[in-house]
């Protein structure tokens, strides 16, 4: 596991073992609040002996930026902890997450002491703000990965805690491409000085627009391909040929997964698309 200081009592940490997943911490004087967990528990376990013994405080608060197994099954590792999530988290978890959990526990041995803990504090709309020591955090429903996905931002330190939302590769299977959109939009006028993507490296202020333009472009050029494919004669074999670099990225980001992810984001935005088409106007019904 990689950690890094981001700025004053702000952490960051990254997996070395699942696709290059963060987590992050704001201290306090007294506690600290983490900002979800890592993919594993070995790396969960590390990642929360460091703050209790290095940094010397409790965790009180965990977040969920969203449901998704790599970002909040270690919840359980902290127990008396209260959780922090969207409604829509809450309600994934107990709906999808206990039976995928039950069915990821056949093949991986390590997840057998995992629970599924739901978030005890939740909102639906507007924002959430939590002070921690001289820290504001400001939590606010960001969708477009996941339905449920929030962001994090640290308020003095113009750092966003992005999640999912911002990638290496943009990722929109589950998800909704408009909203994504939007998302990035706005975070390319927030006035940022860091953004802790859900998976890869931390961008930097000088980083940040040349980044959002990066993720719009990919989406861009992935909403053309299908709507193109949708024309062909056999649309999935024209999407077959649409590789990663043809889109503008390259296969290397996140550990050698984006170009699996790719084929999966094209495949799914055909399906959304094709379901689209054959949904009868209003004035048929």
């Amino acid at each position: 596991m990689q950690r890094e200081r981001v700025s004053e009592n702000v952490y960051w940490f990254q997996s070395e073992i699942y696709a290059q997943v963060t987590a992050g911490v704001v201290v306090g004087p007294q506690w600290a609040v983490l900002i979800d967990t890592l993919a594993l528990p070995e790396e969960t376990l590390e990642m929360r002996d460091y703050i209790e013994r290095e940094l010397n405080v409790p965790v009180r608060y965990v977040i969920n930026t969203h449901h998704h197994a790599d970002h909040s099954w270690g919840s359980s590792f902290f127990p008396g902890s209260t959780i922090i999530g969207h409604e829509l988290c809450r309600k994934l978890l107990l709906e999808k997450g206990i039976a995928a959990l039950e069915q990821a526990k056949k093949t991986n041995q390590s997840l057998r002491q995992v629970k599924i803990v739901s978030p005890h504090l939740t909102f639906d709309s507007g924002y959430l703000s939590l002070r921690v020591g001289k820290k504001n955090l400001i939590l606010s429903p960001m969708p477009g990965h996941s339905e449920d996905g929030i962001s994090v931002l640290v308020e003095e330190d113009r750092i966003l805690f992005a999640s999912d939302t911002f990638m290496p590769l943009p990722f929109i299977v589950g998800g909704n491409i408009d909203q994504m959109v939007n998302a990035l939009k706005d975070i390319s006028k927030m006035g940022l000085e860091n953004i802790v993507q859900g998976h890869g490296d931390i961008i930097l202020r000088g980083e940040i627009e040349d980044a959002c333009k990066d993720n719009l472009n990919y989406l861009s050029a992935i909403r053309k391909a299908v709507k193109t494919a949708m024309k062909k004669r056999d649309p999935r074999e024209y999407l077959a040929e649409v590789d990663i670099e043809s889109c503008g990225k390259s296969r290397v980001h996140l550990g050698g997964l984006a170009s699996d992810l790719h084929k999966r984001n094209l495949h799914y935005l055909y399906q959304l698309f094709t379901e689209q088409e054959n949904i009868p106007d209003d004035k048929t019904i």
